[in-house]
C-alpha cells in the first residue's frame, strides 16, 4: 500500500503527540479526526506504535499509546517500579507485595460480568486495607489446603504483616498505610485513579475504566486474574 506525503506527515505528528501526552482526545480536533477517519493514517500510526513496542488503541473516544509489557523505555522496568513503589533497599517481597496490592485494587473495582466490568464507584482506604489482608489470608489458607495458585501468598503476607500499623495518616513506607499510600499516589500520578486523601477515598478514572472494559479484563484475562488469585469464576 502506498501512502501520500500528507498521510505520512499527519501520522508522524499524531505519533509524536502520543509520545508527549500518552493520549489523544477529541478536543485535539485535527489530529483526532485524521486518526479516526483516515484509514491510511490509522495504519501508519499503529505501525509506528508497533515499531516502538507499543499498542495504539482507541477506547471511549480517546486514542492511547500503551507500552507493551516488556517496554522499559516508554513503560516502567521492574527496578523503576520497585524504586517508585517501595522503600529504599526494598527486596523482591516488597515489589511483589506492591503488585499484589495493585491487582487487588483492580479486582475490587472490576469484578462485574455485565455491560461494564466496573462494580463499584469508590472504596474507602480502611476498607481497602481490610480487603488486602483478607485476600492474603484466604490465599494462605487455600495454599495450605493444597490449592496452589500462581502467587506465593505466605511470603507476601509475611512482608505485609512486617509493616507497622498506624491509626494516624502517615506516608512512611514502613507502615501498611504508608506503603499503600505510596502506591495510590503513583496510580493517581499515572491518571488511573483519583486518590482523594481528604476523604480517605479511591475512585477510578475514565482512562482506567476504558482499559479494563475493552482490553485488560476481557473474558480470558479476567479468568487468568482470578486463577492467579486462587479464586473460582462465578458463571
Amino acid at each position: 500500500m502506498s501512502y501520500s506525503n500528507d498521510d505520512i506527515k499527519l501520522s508522524n505528528k499524531i505519533f509524536y503527540y502520543l509520545l508527549k501526552h500518552g493520549e489523544l482526545k477529541e478536543e485535539e480536533s485535527e489530529l483526532y479526526k485524521a486518526y479516526s477517519e483516515n484509514e491510511n493514517v490509522t495504519q501508519l500510526v499503529k505501525g509506528q506504535g508497533e515499531a516502538a513496542e507499543s499498542y495504539v488503541k482507541k477506547y471511549g473516544g480517546v486514542v492511547y499509546l500503551i507500552p507493551k509489557e516488556e517496554n522499559d523505555f516508554l513503560g516502567f522496568s521492574k527496578a523503576e517500579l520497585k524504586k517508585s513503589l517501595c522503600k529504599s533497599g526494598a527486596n523482591d517481597k516488597d515489589y511483589y507485595l506492591s503488585q499484589f496490592i495493585i491487582l487487588t485494587l483492580l479486582v475490587t473495582f472490576y469484578n462485574s460480568q455485565g455491560i461494564s466490568s466496573k462494580s463499584r464507584d469508590y472504596i474507602k482506604i480502611g476498607d481497602f486495607l481490610n480487603i488486602i489482608t483478607d485476600r492474603l489470608n484466604d490465599g494462605v489458607t487455600r495454599n495450605e489446603d493444597n490449592e496452589k495458585s500462581g502467587i506465593a501468598f505466605e511470603n507476601i503476607l509475611e512482608r505485609f504483616e512486617a509493616l507497622k500499623s498506624s491509626d494516624k495518616k502517615t506516608t512512611s513506607k514502613t507502615t501498611k498505610e504508608g506503603f499503600v499510600n505510596t502506591i495510590l499516589n503513583f496510580l493517581d500520578d499515572q491518571g488511573l485513579i483519583f486518590y482523594i486523601q481528604s476523604d480517605d477515598m479511591i475512585k477510578t478514572t475514565k482512562k482506567l475504566d476504558n482499559f479494563m472494559d475493552w482490553n485488560l479484563l476481557n473474558k480470558n484475562n479476567y479468568s487468568r486474574v482470578l486463577r492467579a488469585l486462587g479464586e473460582e469464576e462465578n458463571e
